[in-house]
């Protein structure tokens, strides 16, 4: 995944309301109802040392529970493949953040260590399968040093696994739900009412950055693999949510027939049908359009793109 993807959605989990949704909709946990979420706080980058600071994907919030603070330790991962040390790394990170939280004596009134919870963000096409523990990792050895093998679970949000169950709710009024369906959207229409409803759902005036922080993760994601090339300044130019919802239902009309007018542009350069092949092989990966439209689009069977898309899975 690119760089300019990960700041972009960066950005997204930097905001209040995206934490709150995140817990409340994906912790499915009691302790979760005792949070005081008018006391969810950022914890600024010069708080930890270089060795988290390097890691620049991940935000680190914190928020009361009760009378003490409980930590949120949100990595963001955005490989294209499953580690399978995943749970190592976590061990690693949650290791830096409580020897910080300790050099700032940020203890709880007992003196102990605060609750962290690791969360790993996962948005790759593969089902994740790596393991959830790091205990499961260390080779058991029997006659009681398994006692000393250390054992920390994280939370595994896997976008993709999530909103293929069947058991998802597709009326959840959560930003992180319609973030995660954005990610995986079946179609542009389906992109395009998701971020209506963003629109609807984000209107009141304390949710004015969280509004441009969609809107530049939808330009850099979203849009590079939609928007026609000689429409990119002006695209690139928004910077109200609004705006990019009702242009985007407007000019999506229109899209088909200008790729479908650059295939044929393109067959007439490098041969028609080889053309249109590309042009079909192009669309497959650079956007989320059904066999049906990229068809139409290319000028070609059904049947053709099908058999494209199946060639380029291996």
């Amino acid at each position: 995944m690119n760089n300019q993807h990960d700041r972009s959605y960066k950005l997204l989990f930097s905001e209040p309301r995206t934490v709150h949704d995140l817990l409340t909709g994906f912790v499915k946990e009691e302790w979760v109802e005792r949070l005081d979420f008018d006391s969810l706080e950022k914890v600024s980058s010069t708080f930890v040392t270089d060795d988290l600071r390097d890691r620049e994907d991940d935000v680190i919030w914190r928020v009361r529970f009760g009378d003490e603070w409980l930590y949120v330790y949100l990595l963001i991962e955005f490989q294209s493949t499953v580690d399978p040390f995943m749970s190592l790394r976590i061990m690693t990170y949650v290791g830096l953040l409580y020897q910080d939280l300790v050099k700032q004596n940020k203890l709880t009134r007992q003196g102990k260590l605060p609750p962290v919870l690791p969360i790993v963000l996962y948005n790759g096409e593969r089902r994740w399968n790596a393991a959830l523990d790091v205990a499961e990792l260390v080779q058991p050895v029997p006659g009681g040093l398994e006692h000393y093998r250390p054992t920390l679970p994280y939370l595994l949000l896997d976008e993709g696994a999530i909103v293929a169950n069947e058991q998802w709710s597709e009326e959840t009024r959560n930003v992180v739900s319609a973030i995660f369906r954005l990610e995986h959207h079946r179609s542009q229409q389906d992109a395009i009412d998701l971020i209506g409803l963003l629109v609807q759902w984000l209107q009141a005036p304390e949710q004015t950055q969280l509004r441009r922080h969609f809107v530049i993760w939808i330009r850099r994601v979203l849009l590079p693999s939609w928007v026609p090339e000689d429409e990119e300044i002006e695209w690139q130019a928004l910077d109200d949510l609004s705006e990019v919802h009702n242009m985007l239902a407007e000019r999506a009309k229109k899209w088909p027939e200008q790729w479908k007018q650059q295939g044929l542009q393109q067959g007439r350069q490098e041969g028609r049908q080889e053309g249109r092949l590309e042009t079909a092989r192009n669309l497959i990966r650079d956007t989320q359009l059904t066999d049906d439209a990229i068809a139409k689009a290319a000028d070609l069977d059904i049947a053709q793109v099908r058999e494209l898309r199946a060639e380029l899975k291996h």
